[in-house]
């Protein structure tokens, strides 16, 4: 082949232009997008104010129920961590006292040596088993009754000691795992007002007047069935036979007086704390849970109750609705998880949930589980 002439220039072949790879990903990217749009669902209607209200009560009944268990466990713990500090004491007061009795075998052991006495003596404070030591017959022969009731008395110390340091080992694995059951505790309690109180902040304005009008509502509700009930206790009362002449009772009787003295100051101590902040695990005198102000104003009238609903509920004589007198403790819904102190009239006393006051309020309010009469 001939070469080709100098004043023409080799073709060069030209390739189709290739987008970049960033270009080509984000218009798929695109595309993707678009096709995902297009199929989506439609938004989740929002829900009705009933359908809020519903879940705010839902969770601030979680929240009593999560607090009660935290109340259990606070209990528990508190106790455990006495026993723990008891059984410490105990343990420090043993090892002294095996340390009093161990000079005393050292005393022993000198005075052998200085008389030119055996040595096993002195081996026995560094015995593993001092007890299989000291019964050989060769060295107790060489003590005397004295010294023989000493060494007895460290076996025993020593013992002793050790079985108290293995029950205070098991107290404390039992404390720490109360302690992270607490904090589990705290951390759902705080998650259920978290969720209530987010739920809330969703709301408009205008969607929280509604949800006023609903909440007046279902006390106006709970209000007239207590009117009702303190309708029938009147009338109740009044077909009781009077007492016999001279034998007039010497304390008021019928559904508004309270059923004894004590039930009185109890009554008397929850009206002071009307007001007051209901605060989850707090049992006054700032603020109190449910049940922390039901244990209080009883304490104040001279009545231990338990700490949780579940326990307070146990701690009394059970009452009839009908027959309720002030002072009487009413408990709520299936799982016991909230209580009030009876007022009269169909109303109560009760530390309500977060972000609430101490105050009187219909027992209509929420569903009714039972009643009891402490004291």
């Amino acid at each position: 082949m001939s070469a080709l002439p100098s004043h023409r220039k080799p073709r060069t072949r030209t390739r189709p232009a290739v987008p970049a790879l960033g270009v080509t990903t984000a218009a798929l990217a695109s595309v993707s997008l678009l096709a995902q749009s297009a199929d989506a669902a439609p938004a989740a209607p929002r829900p009705s104010i009933e359908e809020v209200q519903k879940k705010v009560d839902d969770l601030y009944r979680q929240a009593d129920l999560a607090t009660q268990k935290y109340d259990a466990v606070k209990e528990a713990t508190t106790t455990q961590r006495a026993e723990v500090d008891s059984l410490l004491d105990q343990v420090a007061a043993g090892t002294a006292k095996m340390n009093d009795t161990r000079r005393v075998i050292g005393s022993y052991a000198a005075a052998q040596y200085r008389d030119g006495g055996v040595t096993p003596t002195m081996r026995l404070l560094f015995s593993d088993d001092p007890q299989a030591f000291f019964d050989q017959d060769q060295l107790m022969g060489r003590l005397s009754d004295e010294q023989h009731r000493t060494l007895s008395t460290f076996e025993a110390e020593r013992a002793a000691n050790a079985k108290k340091r293995a029950e205070a080992g098991r107290s404390l694995a039992s404390l720490t795992t109360s302690q992270q059951a607490l904090r589990a505790g705290k951390e759902e309690v705080q998650g259920r007002l978290a969720a209530a109180r987010t739920l809330l902040s969703t709301l408009t304005e205008q969607e929280k007047e509604r949800l006023a009008a609903l909440e007046k509502k279902k006390q106006d509700e709970a209000r007239r069935r207590a009117a009702e009930l303190a309708a029938q206790q009147a009338a109740a009362a009044k077909k009781k036979p009077a007492p016999p002449a001279g034998h007039a009772p010497t304390a008021p009787s019928g559904p508004s007086a309270p059923a004894s003295s004590k039930a009185a100051k109890a009554l008397a101590f929850a009206r002071a704390q009307m007001g007051k902040p209901y605060v989850w695990g707090a049992t006054g005198p700032a603020s109190y849970d449910c049940s922390g102000l039901t244990q209080a104003a009883w304490k104040a009238a001279g009545v231990d109750l338990p700490r949780t609903t579940w326990d307070q509920v146990k701690a009394g004589t059970r009452v009839a609705t009908a027959d309720l007198q002030p002072g009487d403790l009413v408990f709520f819904y299936d799982d016991i998880s909230h209580v009030g102190m009876y007022a009269g009239g169909g109303m109560m006393i009760h530390a309500p949930h977060s972000g609430a006051y101490v105050r009187e309020e219909s027992i209509y309010y929420m569903p009714i589980y039972g009643a009891v009469r402490p004291g």
